[in-house]
């Protein structure tokens, strides 16, 4: 299971910066997570602000 970023996401940009992967781009109301790239490392998880990268299916 990917990581999945919810309604909650401000749309900074950090999760992308740190996605190792490039798993994750910019949608058109937040960022997304391409759950065939997503390596479950969590590392977008750990530095997004507003807690809004959780693990598994999209909330």
């Amino acid at each position: 299971m990917s990581y999945s970023i919810t309604d909650e996401c401000i749309a900074c940009g950090s999760c992308e910066e740190e996605c190792s992967v490039k798993a994750i781009s910019e949608g058109e109301e937040k960022y997304v997570i391409d759950p065939d790239l997503c390596t479950d490392c969590g590392a977008c998880a750990d530095v997004c602000p507003v807690e809004a990268i959780l693990p598994g299916e999209e909330k």
